[in-house]
């Protein structure tokens, strides 16, 4: 069955099995993600680390228990109205970025998981989420603060707003710029509340594209 028909329990023996390039040969188990399958909030990282790879979720290591205090500042949890994902679905060595092949690779993977969600808004963690969803649109210092969108054409006709920001585990190196990543989540937070103000004024009824 080919990717982009596929539904959540295809998608993730898929995924379990996939051998589209080298990273496979490494991993214990691929990670698909996790989360509410309805979620409004779509966060994507870069990579499963060891602890992820062991366990089979994303976001488990101290990274994660950063992400856990960053959704918490905006008043979300994980698993509730929330779903987190990754650019790739295994480990690279030695908890390495992505390369450009290996984001292609899975690409297919990730934006049938934007079909299917079809979130209210994705917030991009990191430079190899920003290339994957959005392409080589620069560095990511340079992305911050900028207006993007998901590609209506790609999710039934509804654009999404997309956030980028730092990975928590570049945070955790880098404390000064957690502030910068607040700035972001604000941003995300405002841009979700336009989102569901509009789609409450939408004349559109709950079988139109705005349904939540």
């Amino acid at each position: 069955m080919a990717i982009a028909r596929m539904g959540w329990d295809e998608l993730r023996q898929s995924v379990a099995g996939c051998n589209a390039c080298a990273l496979c040969q490494g991993r214990k188990q691929a990670v698909l993600g996790v989360g509410d399958a309805s979620a409004d909030w779509l966060f994507v990282g870069e990579g499963p680390g060891a602890e992820e790879d062991a366990r089979g979720e994303p976001f488990v290591g101290p990274a994660g228990k950063l992400l856990d205090a960053m959704l918490a500042a905006i008043d979300l949890r994980r698993g509730e109205d929330v779903y987190i994902a990754n650019a790739v679905k295994c480990r690279p060595p030695n908890n390495r970025t992505p390369e450009v092949a290996e984001i292609s690779a899975c690409a297919p993977y990730l934006k049938r998981q934007i079909a299917l969600l079809q979130p209210r808004l994705i917030v991009l963690l990191g430079r190899a989420a920003a290339h994957a969803v959005l392409g080589n649109v620069g560095p990511l210092g340079a992305l911050r603060g900028k207006p993007f969108e998901y590609p209506a054409s790609e999710c039934n006709g509804r654009r999404i707003p997309v956030v980028v920001t730092y990975h928590p585990a570049y945070l955790l190196r880098t404390l000064p710029d957690k502030a910068k990543a607040w700035e972001d989540l604000c941003r995300a937070r405002a841009l979700m509340r336009m989102e569901k103000a509009s789609a409450a004024e939408s004349p559109v009824g709950p079988a139109g594209p705005l349904a939540p």
